[in-house]
């Protein structure tokens, strides 16, 4: 089952996510051997994650991943697309509400 997605399939880099809002990774980057890394923390095409937040100044972005948190370089970040879940913007991107 393939879940809901926002209209059109806008596609954005996983840093461009809303704190607190989900997407499906549609694409990672291959080269300089990140890819083995991403793949060894869980990230990978088709999976969902959530954005928990930002740091400004091009600090680290931490995510949600299966229960797990998981932070990554904005560099990095920026290179991951996401297609954004439509409605799935929590407030103050906490769990639950």
């Amino acid at each position: 089952m393939t879940p809901p997605t926002s209209g059109g399939g806008k596609k954005l880099s996983l840093r461009d996510l809303a704190n607190g809002e989900e997407g499906q990774i549609t694409a990672l980057p291959s080269s300089d051997g990140c890819a083995e890394r991403l793949e060894a923390l869980g990230l990978r095409a088709g999976k969902i994650v959530k954005k928990v937040s930002g740091m400004p100044f091009h600090g680290p972005v931490t995510l949600l991943l299966e229960g797990r948190q998981i932070a990554i370089g904005w560099r990095l970040s920026s290179a991951i697309l996401v297609n954004p879940m439509k409605g799935r913007l929590l407030p103050h991107g906490r769990p639950g509400e």
